[in-house]
């Protein structure tokens, strides 16, 4: 009987404690999913009260929807060259902020104010930069880049897009990277240091192998975010010239909401969120055992 009302208790407790946690994240995130997935299914426009179960349709739709497959190889560059950006700035600027110069803790509030701004506003206020202030500047120094606005030709505004995603999320990344570096054992540091090593010795030999479960989280971030960027690509370019900025979140909301072809939108929703998913938990994967070898 004690026994019985043990686990009673025990199960109230739990409930009490994760019930409603677990709850929120059903209605947030489970059912959303599997709604989702059955509107993949259907020819649902997004307004209409008749929803017509089409199987596969969509799904072969998408294959060969050929602006999809585009936007989407340009959202895997973006994103990569992205994150490799982002990662090795949000690095550099914690080692330099965790070495003990002057004014750091205001460095680091200083860097991280740009992830409190919205995308949205953020896109815009670099639009002004790069068509209004940087091209003026061609009468003084007459360098090519300052011809004109990085946002009118194809390649310089992808460019455009990496170092304003940059500068928006490498604050956030060094606060992960502050905590790694300031949870490395000082006396590890020490003794290398007695031993005759210098800097670069201890940072490729102490301080690399001990950051890695911070590299992990920070990558994993980073590629999540990028994947599903949409206000900063608005704002900033509106998809163009041409859509060479068009990524596939843009291409997914103009597809479900503008076209209201919301069906087929949603299957490109999952394709996408299956090859974001695949490459987040590729590396980390890669990166949690690494983490074990080292």
């Amino acid at each position: 009987m004690n026994q019985k009302m043990s686990n009673g208790k025990k199960t109230f407790l739990f409930l009490s404690f994760a019930g409603p946690s677990v709850l929120f994240f059903i209605l947030a995130f489970v059912f959303p999913l599997i709604y989702g997935v059955y509107l993949t299914f259907t020819d649902w426009n997004g307004l209409s009260s008749t929803v017509n179960f089409v199987g596969l349709a969509n799904y072969k739709v998408v294959l060969h929807d050929a602006s999809f497959w585009k936007s989407l190889s340009l959202t895997v560059g973006y994103s990569l060259v992205s994150v490799l950006t982002i990662n090795l700035v949000a690095f550099g600027l914690a080692y330099l902020l965790t070495s003990g110069i002057k004014g750091q803790n205001f460095l680091r509030a200083g860097f991280f104010t740009p992830n409190l701004i919205g995308g949205l506003i953020l896109g815009y206020v670099w639009q002004f930069i790069f068509s209004r202030v940087l091209v003026p500047f061609y009468k003084f120094l007459p360098v090519a880049l300052l011809q004109k606005s990085w946002l009118s030709s194809p390649h310089t505004a992808m460019a455009a897009m990496i170092i304003v995603t940059t500068w928006q999320y490498s604050g956030y990344m060094l606060l992960i990277y502050i905590a790694g570096f300031v949870g490395i054992p000082s006396d590890l540091i020490e003794a290398a240091k007695i031993d005759g090593a210098n800097e670069h010795r201890i940072t490729r030999s102490i301080r690399l192998p001990l950051m890695v479960p911070s590299i992990v989280i920070s990558l994993f971030i980073s590629i999540t975010r990028t994947f599903k960027v949409y206000d900063l690509n608005l704002s900033l370019t509106a998809g163009g010239p041409y859509d060479s900025t068009k990524l596939a979140a843009m291409h997914i909301f103009t597809k479900a909401f503008e076209e209201q072809k919301y069906g087929i939108g949603q299957a490109e929703a999952l394709v996408m969120f299956i090859v974001m998913a695949a490459i987040a938990l590729t590396q980390t994967y890669i990166g949690k055992k690494r983490e074990l070898e080292m």
